[in-house]
């Protein structure tokens, strides 16, 4: 069974095709076949002008084509598309999903910043650790806020502060911190020991640079220090956005908002006073991928879009 799912963010439009393998023994294993990225960066355009304008409309229409071709090619049976902070706070967002529909036939569910953490968690939660945990997962225009007990959520939040906000409208964001700051402080016990875990590929990438430049070593489940992360950030911000991507190799839609996404991070880290932040590599792709297995199970059907 082969599913796909497509993630339009902030920053960046994703898709992932996966195949379902189960030997009837154990639970399915969800194996990557295809993944494609590209820098549609919709919420430069939102947060300045509160609309999507026609060129990055035109690179969408041409990125879901190329989506459906590589589908088709794969065989894929179903497919679930969603749109996160940008499209959902763009004035001509459901325009531009009804465009896309008419000229594709393909459905795009703009969805809200609490669904959009559920499905997060949907990948994230077999993950966790014992204990009080904060899962954080920062995407181009927010962030969500997930606090578990053993595994059991107690309390979750979406704040509007994102990678990509923050380099728009700063000023816009500084009441959000507080804001943060004061949930995160009524919900994490103070007394109790909390483990971090971050989702969002600039935590990810953060990792990787801080394990390849000697900041930190590398670990089994990809964890980083608080210290570490601190260091690895103020090794990234002596750099110029052009030496990010010519010496530090970050693609260029990386380069510019790696290092706020990355403060989102430490911030909250500093907050529950985490020493550590575990960053597994997935994320709400993945709980798409999740919820069509759950719908469909091992059902063969033609390819279908699903709201």
């Amino acid at each position: 069974m082969k599913l796909a799912a497509i993630d339009i963010g902030s920053n960046a439009a994703r898709m992932q095709i996966s195949v379902v393998l189960h030997d009837g023994d154990g639970p399915p294993v969800f194996k990557k076949i295809e993944y494609i990225r590209f820098p549609l960066q919709l919420g430069k355009d939102v947060f300045h002008t509160g609309r999507i304008g026609p060129v990055r409309e035109a690179n969408l229409v041409d990125f879901l084509h190329a989506c459906q071709l590589l589908m088709k090619l794969h065989g894929v049976e179903h497919c679930q598309a969603c749109a996160t902070s940008a499209m959902r706070e763009a004035e001509n967002g459901p325009e531009i999903v009804r465009r896309v529909q008419e000229k594709l036939g393909l459905r795009i569910q703009i969805i809200g910043g609490a669904q959009e953490a559920e499905l997060v968690n949907r990948a994230v939660v077999r993950r966790l650790p014992d204990g009080t945990c904060l899962h954080v997962d920062v995407g181009g225009g927010s962030t969500e806020l997930n606090v578990y007990q053993d595994r059991q959520k107690t309390a979750a939040k979406s704040f509007r502060i994102g990678s990509v906000r923050l380099l728009e409208e700063p000023r816009k964001t500084d009441n959000q911190w507080r804001i943060m700051a004061e949930w995160l402080a009524e919900q994490v016990p103070q007394t109790a020991k909390s483990t971090a875990v971050g989702t969002g590929g600039n935590i990810g990438k953060l990792v990787d640079l801080a394990v390849s430049h000697g900041i930190a070593r590398p670990t089994p489940d990809n964890t980083i220090g608080r210290d570490e992360l601190a260091a690895t950030l103020a090794f990234v911000e002596r750099h110029s956005v052009g030496e990010r991507i010519n010496r530090l190799l970050l693609n260029p839609d990386r380069a510019d908002v790696v290092v706020p996404a990355g403060k989102i991070y430490h911030f909250v880290m500093e907050q529950v006073r985490a020493t550590t932040m575990q960053a597994p590599n997935v994320g709400l792709i993945d709980g798409l991928i999740l919820k069509l297995y759950e719908r469909y199970g091992s059902c063969e059907r033609k390819v279908k879009n699903e709201k």
